[in-house]
């Protein structure tokens, strides 16, 4: 039984039918050095090659300038495949992608109280 708009993939009792790291050939590393909140775009150049259907909804989700964590949320794929994926985008030029507009220290006090206070309105 397969959950609406999920496809073939996805089945509301067993999860996922293919093992996420079958759908970047087992590569876990991205060729492309990518940062969750790297912003990528489609380029409007044909890709070369096959593509997997993932790698055509990642093309379609990125119309518009997007962080690659948000690509992976709506693929529901862990990050490190996304990231696989939209580097072999970027490598045959059918994706750009931009480095977040702001340099962040991961361990700045104010950032990580930001965060803290985030989740805390969420609860």
């Amino acid at each position: 039984m397969t959950a609406a708009g999920d496809g073939p993939w996805l089945d509301d009792a067993a999860g996922r039918l293919v093992r996420p790291f079958t759908i970047s050939d087992g590569r876990t590393r991205p060729t492309v050095a990518l940062d969750l909140m790297s912003q990528v775009r489609v380029t409007g150049a044909t890709p070369l090659g096959h593509l997997g259907p993932e790698h055509a909804q990642a093309l379609d989700l990125c119309r518009a300038p997007v962080p690659v964590a948000e690509v992976a949320a709506h693929l529901r794929l862990p990050v490190a495949v996304t990231k696989v994926l939209l580097a072999d985008l970027v490598e045959c030029g059918a994706l750009t992608d931009k480095p977040p507009a702001f340099h962040h220290n991961p361990t700045d006090r104010a950032l990580l109280e930001a965060v803290l206070d985030g989740l805390r309105r969420q609860l």
